[in-house]
Order: structure tokens, then sequence, then C-alpha cells
């Protein structure tokens, strides 16, 4: 199985597009040619990057802004891409927080659930039924590393994460057969090649640059993974690492010791 070619009447959807992995992957797919309908909440840097993208690859390039915590929203765009051929869906939107839940604000605890979730789970639905029928399409859904482990201090994340993880490898098997592919990405910590000093968090001033996953990088290694209806795709050294890392270490030890490195993240 190959990733669908790019075609004048099909689009390649992409949420959380202006930035990290979601921007990465919309400009790789870009540049082999596909249209794309680019999804953010800021609409001024989703118009910058479609005219750049459009001027650079020649590709018809849709801006929708939305805010895919809100259902309203969701509801939107599922309307809009009913409307139009999506080959393939990128669902890569999301947002973390760190420190106690009871300490966190609960409605930004609930718009994490709803877009690192709710609304992976409805984008994904909403394509299948054209998918299917053409007997053709590509989904990604971005999970997490995290969401193999249950991490103190970063728990509403992990516990979307986790669902999405599960769901995604879930439908790959479903979808066994039917020209349509499922593959997850399971990325660990993932940044710009180069980060100023000023910049840097707690995170990139531990973990030596070698190994850290670039958002291009990632990108590349997704995409080459959809293109062989790969399960699961774990990019970069650091990624592969913590996979193998949470497959055999005890969790009553290695939960403890991430929740204490994450609670230093939310001071």
């Amino acid at each position: 199985m190959t990733l669908p070619s790019p075609s004048p009447q099909a689009h390649a959807l992409v949420t959380g597009a202006s930035q990290g992995i979601g921007m990465a992957m919309a400009r790789d797919l870009a540049s082999m040619g596909h249209n794309l309908i680019i999804v953010a909440r800021r609409e001024n840097v989703l118009r910058d990057f479609a005219a750049e993208l459009e001027s650079a690859h020649g590709v018809d390039v849709e801006v929708f802004a939305a805010d895919l915590s809100r259902h309203e929203d969701v509801d939107r765009l599922i309307v809009h891409m009913a409307e139009r051929e999506i080959s393939i869906l990128i669902n890569s939107a999301g947002i973390a927080t760190f420190g106690p839940l009871i300490k966190q604000d609960w409605d930004h605890e609930m718009a994490q659930f709803n877009l690192n979730a709710t609304a992976v789970f409805r984008l994904t639905r909403a394509v299948l039924d054209g998918m299917l029928e053409r007997k053709s399409g590509a989904i990604c859904n971005v999970g997490s590393a995290a969401g193999n482990v249950p991490i103190p201090n970063n728990a509403t994340y992990v516990f979307t994460k986790a669902g999405v993880n599960a769901f995604t490898e879930a439908l790959h098997y479903e979808l066994k057969g039917t020209g349509v592919s499922c593959t997850l990405l399971a990325p660990g910590p993932v940044r710009d090649a180069v980060v100023p000093d000023a910049e840097k968090s707690i995170v990139d001033k531990v973990v030596p640059d070698f190994l850290w996953t670039t958002y291009e990088s990632c990108s590349r290694e997704t995409l080459e993974a959809m293109a062989k209806n790969q399960r699961r795709v774990v990019p970069g050294p650091l990624s592969k690492a913590m996979n193998a890392v949470s497959k055999i270490a005890p969790t009553g030890l290695l939960a403890p010791v991430i929740g204490k490195f994450y609670s230093k993240m939310g001071d």
C-alpha cells in the first residue's frame, strides 16, 4: 500500500498546521503535490503559510481557522469536509499541561481533552465513509510515547494520548484489506532543529541535542511509515528509547520517576 496519489479534486487535511509536526507534515505533503486544507486557530499564520506553499509548490491550499477544542468548530469543519474529497487526514493538533490535576484550570483541562481526544475521534470517523467508498485513503493520528505510561503531573494529557494510541491501532487492524490505512505517530520529545539558549526549556537543557527528533525528520519518517501502512511509528532515538523502556520497566518504578520530572515542568 502507498499513500494516495495527489489529484486535482482531492485534499490532504492537516490539523495543528500552524506549527510543529502539523506544519512540517503539511509542507512535505505540499512538496509531494497534494492540495491541502490546513487547520489551526491562528488564521493569519495559516494564510501566510498557505501563500508560501502555493507559491513554492503550485498546490491549492485552503485555510480553515478553527479551535478544535470547541465542539461547534469541529461541527463546522466536518460540514466543510463533507463537501470535499479528503484523501489524507493528519490529526496533529494537541496541547499539554503539567502539574497536579487538582491545581489545573478545569476549563483548560476540558479543552485539552476535547482537542486531543474528542476532535481526533470525530474527524477520523468523518473521513471514513468517503475513504472506504473509494477504497483509498490514509489517516495518521498523533498520539504520544507518553500515552504508554500513567505519568503523574501529566494526567489529562496521558489520558487523551493513551486513548488516541489504542484507538488508532485498533482502527489499523479494522481497516486491513479496505485500501484505507491508519497509522499512529507516537513521538517522544520533538522540537525545532535549533533552539536559542534563551528559549530552552528544562527538557532542552537536560537532553543532548543529538537525541532530539526535529519536526522535519518526524514528518519524513511518518510519511514513509504511512506509505508502508505501518501500525505505529516512533521517530527518533529518544522517542524509541522511551517507547522501549515503557514496555519493560515496572509502572510502579517508572511512573513516579517521570512524574517527579514533570512536576518541575509545571512550576
